[in-house]
């Protein structure tokens, strides 16, 4: 721990610096809760499309393209949560 503190006090981080670090942080912060909305939502949207499939194989085809398109519109979401991770760091 000691070590560390050393080190802390050997560099000099400047304000720029400083920000860059928060920014870092909070652009990764920000996308790993963005990550986690759509990782549940298309594991709920997979579970009840396959318990749709299991109660009614007639209508699997179905069932099966709508799952495909829910799956896209929920993953659009992961992919702007990536965006705003980008802009947030690089802006």
């Amino acid at each position: 721990m000691e070590a560390i503190a050393q080190l802390i006090a050997a560099t000099d981080t400047g304000a720029a610096d400083l920000k860059n670090a928060n920014a870092a942080m909070s652009a990764g912060y920000a996308y790993g809760l963005a990550a986690i909305g759509p990782g549940i939502g298309i594991g709920y949207l997979v579970g009840k499309s396959v318990e749709a499939m299991a109660r009614q194989p007639e209508a699997a085809g179905m069932v099966r393209t709508t799952m495909f398109l829910g799956i896209a519109f929920t993953e659009a979401l992961a992919l702007i949560g990536f965006v705003v991770f980008i802009l947030l760091k690089f802006a």
